[in-house]
């Protein structure tokens, strides 16, 4: 339960580190997400879930 909690927080600081440091780049994000096709953001969506999974694999493969 400790590491759910660990991910969680770590996924919300970089969050909001983002929206602290650069909204109006965030805004600027969102809209060129809202112009690509539903099909390029799922591909982006999966890239990016298989790069986490990369990131925890590593995580535990150095010995956290």
């Amino acid at each position: 339960m400790a590491w759910v909690l660990l991910a969680l927080g770590l996924v919300m600081l970089v969050e909001g580190l983002a929206y602290v440091l650069a909204p109006s780049l965030i805004e600027r994000v969102l809209e060129v997400l809202r112009t690509l096709p539903e099909s390029a953001r799922r591909q982006f969506g999966a890239l990016v879930l298989v790069s986490g999974l990369i990131c925890i694999w590593l995580a535990f493969f150095i010995g956290l």
